[in-house]
């Protein structure tokens, strides 16, 4: 099984649950989040297998917290536990973390939905700290409790009498104990103390929240020590890759068995929904495998598909189409009479082309069916632990009890581990095969089989009462996205246009994979929304700060981020000749911010450089301000390099990118040279911050590219074509 380790513990899994020589509370879920349990529910939850998380506090001092953030770089594994450790009062060089199991019932938040709860282990859509904060910190100051009763009973003095530092109980006279010692004779009690929210601690009196300690998976990281599902290696393991149809969801008829019989290290293939994996004793085999494989496939759902002409000319028709299907995402007001009665109406419409998740480890998965074969145990890096493990049971044919999880780290993820159908081919072709397998996808195979974001056009209208204020807003978004379109339409939160209405068209199926992606629909719909913001300024005259200050019905929040980016980038100043500077909003979680770009272009090239970005971001509450600014500073880049480059296209239902070298990802050179980031940390709960730093950058680049040169993008990525074509226009 694999350990999670900080720096100075390491604390194998099955030591950890024994719980020998300490205190072990036993964690579950209700409806109202993370609750502890006394010995008898947590007997009782044992026997159903509900059971199965734990804080273990050792009388070592070793406080041991098990860890739902899946960590793919972004923080979660340390920021979630962290949270319980500063209810608890816990010394933090003193906490060992283990990956909890992919239990959604017990490691899970929970999502409502009028009276329906739900429990979910997806790190995805900035969820992890927020969702996790409230019960995390009930569930460590219940701990924390605990362990003042005990050490109250001892002394027979009241628990009013008492306080903590760092992993200590300080009673009357400075007399101490250590929650180790404390752990060595105290039970758990049978009735366990209630927390209200009132005993919580104060912001002000926040010892790790709010101060930035280092990432706990740094150092493995670093020193190589870290496992990925990559690195897994099992006795009498063999090696897979899947060879996908070059048309998605083309299926396998027949191929070349017996060509691939004569292979050095060949040991077999097996036939998958829509792929084919070929099977060997190394990966250098398998890949020589697959150079021979040959496969005859069926029509599949893209034949004939051709992405170019389907954004450029047939979305506008269907647009326009009263036929094609629609659905309501946002509306307020009499946005017909507010035209109607308009001043001014603005139009424009944005494109935005296919884009490929790009995560830099290959995916991959090792999955080991037993000799009954009833039971399969997986390694692998996802997003989702707990969806995954439900995937492959479905797959196989079991109940979830039958599926072991190991949560790996991830090297990257951005929504597509989220989905682990690749896992799921590697448990199939194990229970096939009767063996345990490394399953790797190539560069190619993922690109060639990917999940993209969908391509989409933007139409918007805007409508100017006669004094020039932003009265009336229309906004559709046309795509094969389905769930994936609407995101990021709903601007009320930072600018409450009175009357509004906003729909998302669907333009049929294409038999195209689409995917969540890093900041999902946020990403185009912020786009098109302030960019037609920017042109609306400019023809009114107004600078663009200036017209959203003072023409746009802005909210408190959206006020406060756009003061505060205007002074970051001292918004005013003239900048070096041959630059410019553009302005945004971003949205993104239920955190709010503006983004500052200055940018050059080469009028010979069409190349557009970045030079410098600020953000200014309000998610309240900052768990850990570095790995926050971090995670803001990772949205910004991985936002340019879609706004500058990245681009995936369909011919005949094929897709035409293969690797690196023609889906573009933005170089360090062209990296920007500096990124500020500023949070207005307010004492509210902890909204998302993981993806807030893509959005805006669309915008603030194509209006920056305005401000320098008085033309207009409307098709994202800005490649260097479109610059020169809109450069000559």
């Amino acid at each position: 099984m694999t350990t999670m380790t900080s720096a100075k513990h390491a604390v194998s899994r099955r030591g950890f649950l024994k719980g020998a020589g300490g205190l072990t509370f036993a964690v579950a879920l209700g409806t109202g989040g993370i609750q502890l349990l006394t010995p008898a529910q947590a007997r009782a939850a044992a026997r159903q297998g509900q059971m199965s998380a734990w804080v273990h506090i050792g009388a070592d001092d070793k406080i041991t917290i098990l860890t739902p953030g899946a960590e793919m770089g972004q923080g979660s594994m340390t920021s979630v536990p962290l949270i319980l450790a500063e209810e608890l009062d816990a010394d933090w060089s003193k906490v060992a973390l283990e990956n909890a199991p992919a239990e959604p019932k017990v490691y899970g938040y929970t999502r409502k939905r009028g009276t329906n709860v739900s429990y979910s282990m997806a790190i995805v859509g900035s969820r992890a700290v927020m969702m996790y904060y409230k019960p995390m910190r009930t569930a460590g100051a219940q701990v924390r409790k605990v362990l003042m009763q005990a050490a109250a009973k001892k002394w027979g003095v009241p628990v009013a009498q008492l306080k903590t530092e760092p992993s200590v109980v300080i009673g009357p006279g400075g007399k101490r104990l250590t929650y180790g010692e404390i752990a060595a004779f105290a039970e758990v009690p049978d009735k366990l103390p209630a927390v209200s929210a009132k005993e919580l601690k104060k912001p002000a009196n926040f010892r790790l929240i709010g101060k930035s300690q280092p990432r706990r998976d740094i150092p493995p990281k670093v020193d190589g020590s870290a496992k990925f599902s990559i690195d897994v290696q099992l006795p009498g393991m063999v090696y897979a890759s899947t060879v996908h149809a070059p048309v998605q969801g083309a299926k396998p008829l027949s191929w070349n068995e017996d060509k691939l019989k004569t292979l050095k290290g060949y040991l077999g293939a097996v036939k998958l929904k829509e792929g084919v994996a070929v099977i060997a004793d190394n990966f250098e085999h398998v890949m020589a495998a697959r150079a021979e494989l040959q496969v005859k496939w069926s029509k599949g759902k893209a034949a004939g598909y051709n992405s170019e002409p389907a954004l450029m000319t047939e979305y506008p028709k269907q647009a326009e189409d009263p036929k094609t299907k629609a659905k309501k995402v946002d509306a307020k007001g009499d946005t017909a009479k507010a035209f109607a009665d308009a001043g001014k109406v603005y139009k424009a419409d944005y494109r935005c082309d296919y884009g490929y998740h790009a995560q830099m480890e290959p995916l991959n998965a090792v999955a080991s069916v037993n000799e009954a074969g009833d039971k399969v145990e997986i390694w692998e890096g996802t997003q989702a632990p707990d969806r995954s493990r439900g995937m492959i049971a479905e797959a196989l044919g079991f109940k979830t009890g039958q599926v072991i999880h190991n949560q790996m780290y991830m090297g990257g993820g951005f929504g597509r581990r989220s989905q682990t159908d690749y896992t799921v081919e590697a448990a199939l072709i194990s229970k096939q095969i009767k063996k345990p397998v490394k399953m790797i996808w190539t560069r190619e195979e993922d690109i060639n089989y990917g999940m993209f974001r969908p391509q989409t056009l933007q139409k918007l209208e805007a409508a100017l009462d006669k004094s020039g204020k932003l009265v009336g807003w229309k906004h559709s978004v046309i795509g094969d996205g389905r769930r994936l379109l609407s995101g990021g339409m709903k601007i009320s939160s930072y600018y409450d246009v009175p009357n509004r209405h906003a729909v998302e068209q669907s333009a049929g199926k294409h038999g195209i994979r689409t995917k969540h992606w890093r900041a999902v629909a946020h990403v185009f719909n912020v786009y098109a929304i302030e960019a037609l913001i920017d042109e609306i300024a400019a023809a009114q005259g107004m600078d663009p700060l200036e017209f959203r200050l003072k023409n746009v019905p802005l909210t408190a929040k959206a006020r406060r981020v756009l003061e505060k980016v205007a002074q970051m980038s001292d918004w005013g100043k003239k900048r070096p000749d041959g630059r410019a500077l553009g302005l945004s909003m971003t949205e993104r979680s239920g955190s709010l911010g503006a983004q500052v770009a200055e940018v050059s272009v080469d009028r010979k090239s069409g190349k557009i450089r970045v030079h410098k970005v600020w953000s200014a971001i309000d998610g309240g509450i900052v768990v850990q301000p570095e790995a926050a600014r971090r995670n803001i500073e990772s949205g910004v880049h991985y936002g340019l390099s879609s706004v500058l480059v990245e681009r995936a296209t369909i011919k005949d239902g094929s897709v035409q990118q293969s690797n690196f070298h023609d889906y573009q990802v933005l170089r360090m050179a062209d990296s920007p040279e500096e990124v500020h980031v500023e949070f207005l940390d307010r004492p509210t709960k902890p909204t998302g911050l993981g993806e807030i730093g893509n959005p805006g950058m669309g915008s603030a680049v194509a209006n920056g590219f305005y401000a320098l040169t008085g033309k207009r993008l409307y098709h994202m990525p800005f490649t260097p074509e479109r610059v020169l074509e809109a450069l000559k226009t």
